[in-house]
């Protein structure tokens, strides 16, 4: 869940509408894709592909990267390719997968189509409760049934697929393999928000220093616990049953990726529980959230038959962990789309 970021220089920024003007200024001639209504397309490099999606879910045009596969061009019409979704984090910018991750010179990657959508601002991977009214931003259905239907149609996109996230996609990742069983073949979390019921108070806290209404998401946690548990990985622990999963958290402190002169994150009012407070050698409150939940959710995972692997180490909630472990559990993701 990236909250706010303390070094703008270092940290994710929350570009929220910045990111539709990323993609469509991203290079390439942007072309009208005959039979998909509301789509255009923007071809950058040899293996990139923007589409700009007329949303009804969303409710405005939104962004989708794809990495395609080598061959993807020519064989585009007949093949199916395994798909790996990759969610963004807090802030819904998708494109730092390739941008700032280089996923793209992967060599494991050169067989699958990599679907990277955006997210609004604090989306959370989630279709928006809306204090019962619905409607956007429905994140879930547009990532889950415009997306994927999209890339299934138009782009080669198979039914084998496996998704990652981080942070916020962290979560989503974990929540869509179980709400929708039978989707995903394996799902992996980097810095995952991943027992909201564990800390609400850290929803709120962060919605409410963004000037976002908290209860909009899920309701409040009392009165609306059923919302919060239908999307708590926790809570659907069973739907996870046989699926491998991969936990990576750090634990908020100085970690080795982290350059010495690291700041600590901006203080985020109502974010620490003053019955229980952060040691005084945490950097990043909301790493430290994190490494919590991943550690309480691991083996609540293992007893519900899910097939856990964890890397719990030193660090900040920072991209350089995230590039690290996504690189770590790849082989996990790849055998899981072969099987």
């Amino acid at each position: 869940m990236t909250l706010l970021p303390s070094d703008p220089g270092r940290r994710l920024l929350l570009r929220g509408s910045l990111v539709l003007a990323a993609v469509a200024g991203g290079g390439g001639q942007a072309v009208a894709l005959a039979g998909a209504e509301g789509v255009r397309e923007t071809f950058s490099g040899r293996r990139i592909v923007d589409l700009v999606v007329e949303s009804g879910a969303l409710g405005r045009p939104a962004g989708v990267r794809m990495l395609t596969p080598e061959g993807w061009h020519a064989r585009r019409p007949v093949h199916r390719w395994p798909v790996l979704l990759l969610l963004p984090g807090g802030d819904g910018d998708h494109l730092a997968w390739t941008r700032d991750y280089g996923i793209q010179h992967l060599p494991g990657l050169r067989h699958t189509l990599v679907v990277m959508p955006e997210m609004p601002l604090f989306g959370f991977c989630t279709d928006w409760w809306n204090h019962g009214a619905g409607g956007p931003p429905a994140v879930e259905t547009f990532h889950l049934r415009e997306v994927l239907p999209l890339v299934e149609r138009h782009y080669g996109a198979g039914t084998r697929r496996v998704v990652a996230g981080q942070s916020q996609g962290g979560f989503g990742a974990l929540a869509y393999a179980a709400r929708h069983r039978g989707m995903f073949r394996a799902a992996a979390s980097y810095s995952g928000y991943v027992q909201p019921l564990r800390h609400p108070h850290a929803v709120r806290a962060a919605m409410d220093h963004l000037g976002l209404e908290w209860t909009a998401l899920w309701g409040d946690p009392v009165q609306q616990r059923a919302i919060w548990e239908a999307h708590d990985p926790a809570s659907l622990a069973h739907r996870l049953a046989g699926i491998p999963v991969r936990l990576s958290c750090g634990d908020g402190r100085l970690g080795p990726l982290d350059p010495p002169d690291t700041l600590p994150d901006e203080h985020i009012p109502g974010l620490e529980d003053p019955d229980d407070p952060f040691p005084a050698d945490v950097l990043s409150p909301t790493e430290a959230i994190m490494r919590e939940e991943n550690e309480a959710l691991a083996p609540v995972l293992r007893a519900a038959g899910a097939r856990v692997t964890t890397r719990f180490h030193s660090g900040t909630h920072d991209p350089a962990y995230w590039s690290r472990e996504f690189r770590a559990s790849l082989r996990m993701l790849l055998r899981a789309l072969d099987q």
